[in-house]
């Protein structure tokens, strides 16, 4: 079986996904994939390059993902473009990984799972849920970034009755990690018994 797991920025998706390859599961990051398809010497960091012109690498020759995501934020088109680049790269590269996954199930983390077709690859999805005042809060603090551009990947990502409304199973960020692992436990104890698999 594979679950999908998601949630808005900032909503603690990284924090859950590392609780469960703790307890042993198998957790297929998305943006982790994102990064792995773009480093040097990567077909799809050429093309990037092309398109983007040079300006788009830093010195050491890796890609300058600051200026990028400024760019494709602002500009429909360009993130368009880099869309259909990167999206059929990345989601044979997870098809790879979720594949030589062992264990009763794995899970596909992806902060764009219900935006686009990640979801389809998915049996049952868990959404990490926090209000968009923690999410705001949370994000800036990580990221170092400024609100308006926080804002902007927040509207570029589905609004959070969307989000909740396709949900199978929910977990609430709102307190503490210690509230959240309590949660955790409980979705991985769920899922053992759901592909009859005991603990």
């Amino acid at each position: 079986m594979i679950v999908g797991l998601t949630g808005g920025i900032g909503s603690g998706k990284s924090v859950v996904g590392g609780q469960l390859k703790s307890l042993g599961v198998q957790v297929v990051n998305a943006d982790q994939v994102a990064r792995e398809v773009v480093v040097e010497g990567s077909p799809a960091l050429a093309a990037i390059a092309k398109y983007f012109g040079n300006e788009i690498l830093l010195k050491n020759g890796s890609l300058n993902r600051a200026l990028l995501r400024h760019k494709i934020f602002t500009d429909k088109a360009q993130k368009k473009w880099l869309e259909t680049l990167l999206h059929p790269i990345i989601g044979s590269a997870i098809d790879a990984q979720l594949t030589a996954s062992l264990g009763p199930y794995s899970v596909l983390e992806s902060p764009l799972l219900l935006e686009t077709v990640q979801h389809k690859k998915t049996n049952f999805v868990v959404v990490v849920d926090t209000s968009e005042a923690l999410q705001r809060q949370r994000a800036c603090l990580r990221d170092a970034s400024e609100v308006g551009q926080i804002e902007a990947i927040m509207n570029a990502q589905l609004p959070r009755n969307e989000r909740l409304a396709r949900a199978d199973w929910v977990l609430d960020n709102q307190r503490d990690v210690k509230h959240l692992s309590v949660q955790v436990l409980q979705l991985h104890q769920h899922l053992c018994q759901m592909t009859e698999q005991s603990l």
